[in-house]
């Protein structure tokens, strides 16, 4: 991972100037923008591999950031928002961040988290040319990265795509929260069980209330969907 370009996107310039060092000490490229429009323009000349971007930011914020990074082309999205904003979290994952972490946080665990979203999209980049995975009239391509409900294409983050894969792969087969933070996120504890709940809930937001069961207690499975 040595070289990736990680751009940062924050207002706070000690919190910016703290991450951008971490990276850089951790062999990333780092570069930072202080508000919104800065980040896109940044994104825009750059092209990082991840983006790590606040919420709330000057000119037009993380959320309207984070739209417009993804129409520029899909790129991993870290969001950074306040402690318990829970409503923060999931418009952000419904706008296409991939994860998120609440402040206050140290620079290492975001360098975990950076590190983590390389990894999934690494993993994702090693499956070109494996067949394509149907489930009912749900099709995950992970050759071309692309899903397909009942012939509709549905755009999914590098991240929903990465737990729907890994769903269809076992299809009916209820996967622990525990399991899917170890295999899909890379995660080594369970600290990040709201992570999950609301990748799941920005894939029924997509895909339809129906596509992924809820065992409770226990995890999630895909459930197969009747061909149209």
């Amino acid at each position: 991972m040595q070289g990736r370009t990680v751009v940062v996107v924050e207002d706070e310039r000690v919190i910016a100037g703290a991450l951008a060092a971490r990276l850089r000490a951790e062999g990333f490229r780092a570069e930072v923008a202080h508000d919104g429009p800065g980040g896109v323009e940044l994104c825009r000349r750059l092209r990082p591999d991840v983006v790590v971007l606040d919420v709330m930011l000057p000119g037009f914020d993380g959320l309207e950031a984070c739209r417009r990074i993804q129409a520029l082309r899909p790129i991993p999205v870290l969001m950074l928002t306040a402690r318990d904003a829970e409503t923060d979290v999931l418009v952000g994952l419904g706008v296409g961040a991939d994860d998120y972490v609440t402040k206050p946080f140290s620079p290492r665990e975001v360098v975990a988290r950076v590190r983590a979203l390389l990894r999934r999209v690494e993993r994702a980049g090693a499956l070109d040319g494996e067949a394509l995975l149907a489930v009912g009239a749900l099709e995950v391509d992970p050759a071309a990265r692309r899903v397909r409900l009942a012939g509709r294409e549905v755009r999914l983050t590098a991240t929903e795509f990465a737990l729907l894969e890994h769903l269809a792969r076992r299809p009916g087969v209820v996967l622990s929260r525990e399991r899917l933070l170890a295999e899909v996120w890379n995660y080594a504890d369970a600290t990040g069980a709201r992570t999950v709940d609301s990748h799941v809930a920005g894939l029924r937001r997509k895909l339809g209330p129906g596509v992924v069961r809820t065992v409770h207690g226990v995890g999630y499975a895909l459930q197969e969907q009747p061909a149209s």
